[in-house]
């Protein structure tokens, strides 16, 4: 899948994209990802947040199965696409977090996005980081290119 990938987009522009933290808006952490299906084989494309912790990435979702979880731990890697200010398709390989200090430090902060100003999740009710804990995917996002690597 990373062989498809284009490589040729502006690093400078790209790092800035990537630079997210707690403050930036809902459209500057929307990304698309492409996974190989778990069963088919056959890529798949869906919509997602990214989180930035700690001058990391990482996928993350509700405490419940994922279907793009379940790819990506089939076959780690897959391709990240930036479509908002800045457009690119970013080969990448997927990290499970199994860790539960990280896993706390990150779940932390992506449930603490739901008292963002400008930021409130969409969900019925107030998400509790127990939960998360408990039940949430958490992948790093580790960038083919050893140039966003650096956070």
């Amino acid at each position: 899948m990373t062989d498809t990938a284009d490589r040729s987009y502006d690093v400078g522009a790209v790092r800035r994209a990537l630079a997210i933290g707690p403050g930036s808006p809902r459209e500057a952490r929307t990304i698309d990802i492409t996974t190989l299906g778990r069963r088919t084989g056959r890529p798949r494309r869906i919509e997602i947040w990214f989180h930035r912790v700690g001058g990391r990435w990482y996928l993350s979702g509700m405490p419940v199965p994922r279907s793009w979880h379940a790819n990506l731990s089939a076959h780690p890697y897959f391709t990240v696409h930036l479509k908002n200010d800045v457009r690119a398709d970013l080969p990448a390989t997927a990290v499970p977090v199994k860790d539960p200090a990280v896993r706390h430090r990150v779940l932390s902060a992506v449930v603490a996005l739901q008292d963002e100003p400008g930021l409130r999740m969409h969900v019925t009710q107030r998400q509790r980081l127990e939960d998360w804990l408990k039940r949430s995917p958490l992948i790093e996002i580790v960038f083919d290119d050893e140039r966003l690597r650096c956070g």
